[in-house]
């Protein structure tokens, strides 16, 4: 069966490898084609200048004193994964600690908040040849991997060579268990390469099991976005909004038109309203900033606030509130922005902005499948507004019990929104109730170090 995933994998690649190389900016190709084939430059990945020190047969059959470790493939992932890269930073200082991811915002999110000291690259394509070589030049004390993210070829090459692998804050959605029940009889051989699984909750080490993997290589640690600080130090532009302020994070396509709907009618009652709309994908912010143009929409794009004289929305009403005009322009002192759109063409810059908000709308909830993270404004403590699709982050139902946050279809977000706006009280009410479950459920990272420990060789 491996055979025929790695054909599978390998024809795939073949097709997909020029599109997936010309579409990344010129700087990186390099070295992105570089890291997916395994090319990996050893001489960054410990502090100092230090060398890695191989283990003796009697410490582990393979592996190097000295390097960590972890993947997360994404963005998010990588947010998940930052309180436990500060802890093993604080635990371990000697030790070189690799983070790998596979988009290219990740990389970017990775290179701009990781601890000091880690090294960033590409995951490897799972192919065994590009492993092996990754291997041959860095041999790491364990491999981590952050959420479900499951490799067939990497689980097995790192195995082989007396690796270990754990998987922290692992979770396994309905939908994904649905899958993967269907070829259980591979899913098994591949889950029978990983050392220990630490899953976020009793549901996901349940599932975890019904594969045939030994209750004993199951724990249930948490979520480690429950231990995720968002920036301290809100962004000066968004200092300067005033009136409320409505967040749409990590939206999804069709879903900026909704929520720019919604603002419109709101606009009519509350003139200084403001909106943030954060596109969770980098690739449609220009697919945003059309439909936003095409609909007559006053807006700022938030790039537009980095430069000295950024434009400005045209004053005005109406539906377009006064789009058809020529954009204001700042004059060198710092303007009030106030009753605007703030479209959020940056990346991780959301986890902080959400502490201006005075209402956050949690995207691919509405229009998308699985909904996003809603922990960044509960940490806030912001009241949280859910479409019906939040399928994978189970624990948002003990927000709803809680009153912590409220889930809405997309008809009843006009009057849910006017209600929390009219009722500060009871939003305030409600952001409480969120950053008290958020300090509740914390402590998974300082569980994983525990984890984490008994692998590496002092």
């Amino acid at each position: 069966m491996y055979l025929f995933y790695s054909l599978l994998y390998s024809i795939a690649l073949f097709f997909l490898l020029p599109f997936e190389y010309l579409k990344r900016p010129k700087e990186l190709r390099k070295r992105w084609l570089r890291e997916k084939f395994g090319f990996l430059d050893p001489s960054v990945s410990l502090p100092d200048g230090q060398q890695a020190v191989p283990l003796t047969k009697g410490e582990s059959k393979g592996g190097y004193k000295g390097i960590i470790w972890i993947h997360a493939v994404s963005v998010g992932e990588v947010m998940a994964a930052l309180p436990l890269l500060k802890r093993l930073r604080d635990r371990y200082p000697s030790r070189g600690i690799i983070l790998t991811t596979i988009t290219d915002t990740g990389q970017k999110v990775a290179r701009e908040k990781a601890p000091e000291g880690t090294t960033v690259f590409y995951l490897p394509f799972d192919i065994t040849f590009a492993l092996k070589a990754s291997l041959k030049k860095i041999r790491p004390e364990i491999l981590i991997t952050i959420e479900t993210e499951l490799w067939p070829n990497i689980f097995k090459v790192f195995k082989e060579y007396g690796i270990p692998v754990v998987m922290f804050n692992g979770r396994i959605s309905e939908n994904s268990f649905r899958g993967y029940k269907k070829i259980s009889f591979f899913m098994k051989k591949v889950l029978s390469c990983v050392d220990l699984f630490c899953m976020q909750s009793e549901t996901d080490a349940k599932r975890i099991k019904n594969f045939g993997v030994d209750e004993k290589r199951v724990k249930v640690l948490g979520n480690f976005k429950f231990d995720t600080k968002p920036p301290s130090e809100i962004p000066e532009w968004a200092e300067r909004m005033k009136g409320p302020v409505i967040i749409a994070g990590s939206t999804h396509q069709g879903e900026e038109e909704l929520i720019t709907s919604v603002y419109g009618d709101l606009k009519r009652d509350f003139s200084d309203l403001n909106l943030i709309i954060a596109p969770r994908h980098p690739e449609r912010f220009k697919e945003v900033e059309d439909m936003l143009r095409s609909k007559g929409l006053s807006f700022i794009k938030r790039s537009a606030l980095s430069t000295p004289t950024p434009a400005l929305p045209p004053r005005g009403g109406g539906q377009g509130w006064g789009g058809d005009s020529e954009p204001r322009t700042l004059n060198s002192e710092p303007q009030i922005l106030n009753g605007t759109i703030v479209l959020l063409d940056s990346v991780g810059e959301l986890s902080a902005i959400y502490g201006i908000s005075d209402i956050a709308i949690i995207g691919k909830s509405f229009r998308g499948y699985g909904g996003q993270n809603p922990l960044e404004p509960a940490y806030w403590g912001k009241p949280i507004l859910c479409g019906p699709h939040m399928e994978n982050f189970p624990f948002v139902q003990g927000f709803y019990s809680e009153g912590a946050a409220i889930e809405v279809m997309e008809e009843d977000l006009y009057p849910k929104l006017r209600e929390l706006l009219l009722s500060p009280e009871r939003a305030r009410e409600m952001g409480l109730k969120a950053r008290r479950l958020y300090m509740k459920n914390s402590g998974a990272v300082e569980r994983a170090i525990e984890v984490i420990s008994g692998y590496i060789q002092n």
